[in-house]
């Protein structure tokens, strides 16, 4: 027997939210933060982080409801951390934005 949160084919509020503080945790690893190092492994997280906003938007209902509300403010954070992600992976090859001082 597999736990429903493990099944692919169910759909699992937890497995998403999983997935994706994972991955920005490991993003935030890769990176040094305040360094900001370049790294292409940064893909990997995004990776990560876009199957777990998939499986919150499967969580989705057709009819509004708290649940519903819910789910949504999810799927912002996941596009929340998306950016971010895509922000230390742009961010230390972007030589024009920093000041050359």
């Amino acid at each position: 027997m597999i736990p429903s949160s493990l099944n692919i084919r169910s759909r699992s509020l937890l497995r998403g939210t999983v997935l994706v503080l994972l991955a920005f945790g490991t993003s935030l690893l890769l990176t040094d933060f305040p360094n900001n190092r370049d790294t292409l492994l940064l893909i990997l997280p995004a990776l990560v982080a876009t199957a777990g906003l998939v499986d919150h938007v499967r969580c989705m209902r057709r009819t509004w409801s708290w649940y519903h509300g819910g789910v949504l403010l999810l799927i912002y954070m996941d596009l929340m951390i998306l950016s971010m992600i895509a922000f230390f992976l742009l961010y230390p090859s972007l030589h024009w934005i920093v000041s050359a001082h």
